[in-house]
C-alpha cells in the first residue's frame, strides 16, 4: 500500500476529512462512515472488513489527522517541484529535506545554518514513510487496547463470582461457629441450672444431713473412667503389662526412645486419658507395696530432671513410704490412717476443681484436694 492510500478514505477515495477509527481499527472520513451507516436498522460493520462494530465507540483519529495535515503540505510542496515551484523562498534551493523538530520541509542550504544545524533531518520521503509507520503502530496498540478492555468485563464477572463464593463460603463458618457456641452454652446453661437447682434442694436440709450426702457424693463414683496407662511417658525402668493397665519396677533399664514426654530420671508413669470436663473415678490396685503414688497431674507436668511432687508442680497425689501414708503436699502432710489401703479409688471433678481420694475397700476419705486445671488433666498412677 502507498503513502497516497495511508491517507485516503476508502469510502470517497479522497485525503480524509475529520478522521475517525473503529474498532476493528480501520478509518474513515466522519461524515462518510455516518453516510453508509445511515438508515440501517441492524448492527454496524466496517465497510472495509465488515466486522460488527459498536456505534458509540468511533474514535476521533487526532494521529491520523495530524499526519495528513503533514502528508497535504509535502504532496504540496512534492508538486511545486515538480512545476519548478518547490523550492525554498530563502534560499532557492529544491526543498528535498524535512525537520522533524520544526516538523516543515527545508533545503540543503537551511540544513546548514544555525536554524536547522542541532535539529534531526530526513529526506521528505523517508519523513513520509515514518509517520505513516507511526500512524500504523498507533492503530495496532489502539486495536490492542480495545481488545483488552473487552475482555476486561468477563475478568471482573470472575473474579467477583471468586469472591462472592468467598463470602458465602465464610459466612456458613460463622454461621456454623455461632451455633457450635450456641450449642455449648446451651449445655453448659443447662448443666448450671441443675447444679443450682441441686445446691438449693441441699441447702434446704438439716446441716447433719448435708455433710452426710456431700461425703457420698465425694465416695461414690457417677462416671469410671477405664484409665490405660501411656508408654511414651513411662520410665524406661517401670514395665507395662501388654494391656496396659498395670505397672511393675524393672531392675534393668530398657532401651527405650528418649521422647519429650517420657519421664527420667523419676519413675512415673502418666494415663493415656485426658479429662476436661465431667466427672470421673478410677480405682488404683497398690496391694502391699512398700513405696507407690497415685493421683492426677496436669497434662504439662515436667517429665525431665528432678519434678516438684505437689500440687505447685501440676501433681495431685497420695503415697505410702514404707509405714507411712502422705499426701503430697508441699511439704507432704502425713495422713493418719489405722491401716494402709490396697485399691485407692481417684475421683476428679473437673466442675468443682476436686481432686478426691478414698480408700475403695472401706469406702473411708483419704484425702481431697482443691486444685485448678487451665491444661488438660489426665489421670497419673505413678510409681516412685
Amino acid at each position: 500500500m502507498n503513502s497516497a492510500q495511508e491517507v485516503t478514505c476508502p469510502i470517497c477515495l479522497e485525503y480524509f476529512t475529520e478522521p475517525v477509527t473503529l474498532e476493528c481499527g480501520h478509518n474513515f472520513c466522519r461524515a462518510c462512515i455516518g453516510q453508509c451507516w445511515e438508515g440501517s436498522h441492524t448492527a454496524a460493520s466496517c465497510p472495509q472488513c465488515r466486522e460488527t462494530v459498536q456505534r458509540r465507540n468511533l474514535r476521533r483519529n487526532r494521529q491520523l489527522a495530524n499526519v495528513l495535515e503533514i502528508a497535504k503540505r509535502l504532496s504540496l510542496q512534492a508538486a511545486k517541484g515538480a512545476g519548478g515551484d518547490g523550492v525554498c523562498e530563502r534560499h532557492q534551493e529544491a526543498l528535498k529535506l524535512f525537520c522533524e523538530d520544526d516538523q516543515t520541509p527545508i533545503c540543503v542550504i537551511c540544513r546548514e545554518s544555525q536554524d536547522h544545524r542541532a535539529h534531526t533531518v530526513v529526506p521528505i520521503e523517508e519523513a513520509v514513510q515514518e509517520l505513516i509507520s507511526l500512524n500504523k503502530q498507533t492503530q495496532t496498540e489502539r486495536r490492542k487496547i480495545v481488545s483488552e478492555f473487552q475482555q476486561l468485563p468477563q475478568f471482573l464477572e470472575e473474579q467477583e463470582r471468586l469472591l462472592l463464593a468467598q463470602l458465602e463460603k465464610l459466612d456458613e463458618e460463622i454461621v456454623r461457629f455461632q451455633n457450635e457456641n450456641v450449642s455449648k452454652l446451651s449445655q453448659r446453661i443447662s448443666h448450671l441450672s441443675e447444679l443450682v437447682s441441686e445446691l438449693e434442694e441441699k441447702c434446704q436440709k438439716p446441716a447433719s444431713e448435708f455433710l452426710q450426702v456431700r461425703l457420698s457424693e465425694k465416695r461414690r463414683c457417677r462416671l469410671p473412667a477405664n484409665v490405660t496407662l501411656d508408654p511414651d511417658t513411662a520410665h524406661p525402668q517401670l514395665v507395662l503389662s501388654g494391656d496396659r493397665k498395670s505397672v511393675r519396677w524393672g531392675h534393668i533399664r530398657q532401651d527405650l526412645p528418649n521422647n519429650p514426654e517420657r519421664f527420667d530420671p523419676e519413675p512415673c508413669v502418666l494415663g493415656s486419658e485426658r479429662f476436661t470436663s465431667g466427672r470421673h473415678c478410677w480405682e488404683v490396685v497398690v496391694g502391699d507395696g512398700p513405696y507407690w503414688a497415685a493421683g492426677v497431674a496436669r497434662e504439662s507436668v515436667s517429665r525431665k530432671g528432678g519434678i516438684s511432687h505437689s500440687p505447685e508442680g501440676g501433681i495431685w497425689a497420695v503415697e505410702r513410704d514404707w509405714s507411712q501414708f502422705r499426701a503430697l503436699t508441699s511439704p507432704a502432710t502425713l495422713l493418719p490412717l489405722s491401716r494402709v489401703p490396697s485399691r485407692i479409688r481417684v475421683c476428679l471433678d473437673c466442675y468443682q476443681g476436686q481432686v478426691t481420694f478414698i480408700d475403695a475397700d472401706d469406702e473411708q476419705l483419704l484425702n481431697a484436694y482443691n486444685c485448678s486445671y487451665d491444661h488438660p488433666m489426665p489421670p497419673f498412677p505413678a510409681l516412685l
